[in-house]
């Protein structure tokens, strides 16, 4: 089952955590974001396979952006 990671406000992407190919499990981190100097954990809900990952340090993502995507 595929599992797309969204952005749920806007947010500078602090730290990639995770790789292309990881095998994450649930509650693992897998981005950083920080916003308002806060910093923000993006985490998995569903373990899987990072396929992609979409943001990069320094990047700034909107509410609703891809931040990564599992299998």
């Amino acid at each position: 089952m595929e599992q797309t990671l969204r952005a749920e406000m806007v947010a500078s992407v602090h730290s990639v955590i995770a790789q292309v190919g990881d095998e994450v499990v649930v509650g693992d981190t897998i981005v950083i974001l920080e916003s308002m100097k806060m910093e923000i954990p993006v985490v998995v809900e569903i373990p899987g396979t990072v396929s992609e990952i979409s943001v990069a340090p320094g990047d700034v993502v909107r509410e609703g952006d891809v931040i990564a995507i599992l299998l």
